[in-house]
């Protein structure tokens, strides 16, 4: 059992790297099947389908982000919590520059085709945002969380997008620089001290 176990989870990492270097819709069985070093027989005893792997996959993307969510909490207060969800784009910025975000790109590209594979992958974004908004709404934004919320995450996307783009990770340096200095400007109930603290 430990050993069939073993095996499908080597199936969708290799699907979920494979996915996020050159995209779903170019990644096939037979190439998760050589990237996992299983036989491509095997591949259809746990995944019927390509759409079943790709649920697999997002599934995977889920359990990711709910762990970042996670040590993203572990900050002490919603402040901090924003300044470290934002210092978060910086992590594995060498692989987005070459890749792209792989929950935004594999979003996009979904999303083009539509279906229930798009709208299960869209979740990750749709959480993602709940979670800043709960952040913005905890310092007292009020009606303005999901302003706010909608204009940090569509920036965060957005410096992906162009550091995939351009190939630069500085890119993502300075914008990073730009969204800590737009959070503390904002009309938010933190602390001189709280600011002080999270953008050290």
């Amino acid at each position: 059992m430990p050993r069939k176990t073993d095996k499908r989870n080597r199936l969708v990492e290799a699907a979920k790297a494979l996915i996020h270097q050159q995209g779903f819709n170019l990644t096939t069985l037979a190439d998760i099947a050589q990237e996992a070093d299983v036989p491509l027989g095997n591949v259809y005893y746990y995944f019927k389908t390509k759409e079943a792997i790709g649920i697999a996959v997002i599934e995977k993307r889920a359990q990711e982000l709910a762990q970042w969510i996670a040590s993203w909490n572990e900050s002490e207060g919603p402040f901090a919590r924003l300044s470290t969800f934002i210092l978060h784009a910086l992590s594995d910025i060498d692989s987005i520059a070459r890749f792209g975000c792989p929950i935004g790109a594999l979003c996009q590209e979904l999303g083009k085709q539509g279906g229930s594979l798009a709208d299960l992958a869209a979740k990750l974004l749709h959480d993602e945002l709940t979670w800043v908004e709960s952040q913005f709404g905890a310092l007292g934004a009020g009606d303005r969380s999901q302003e706010f919320a909608l204009s940090l995450l569509s920036s965060v996307q957005g410096t992906y997008l162009l550091t995939h783009t351009f190939k630069d990770p500085k890119l993502a340096d300075r914008q990073v620089k730009s969204l800590m200095n737009w959070l503390k400007a904002l009309p938010l109930k933190a602390t001189a001290k709280e600011k002080e603290l999270a953008l050290a």
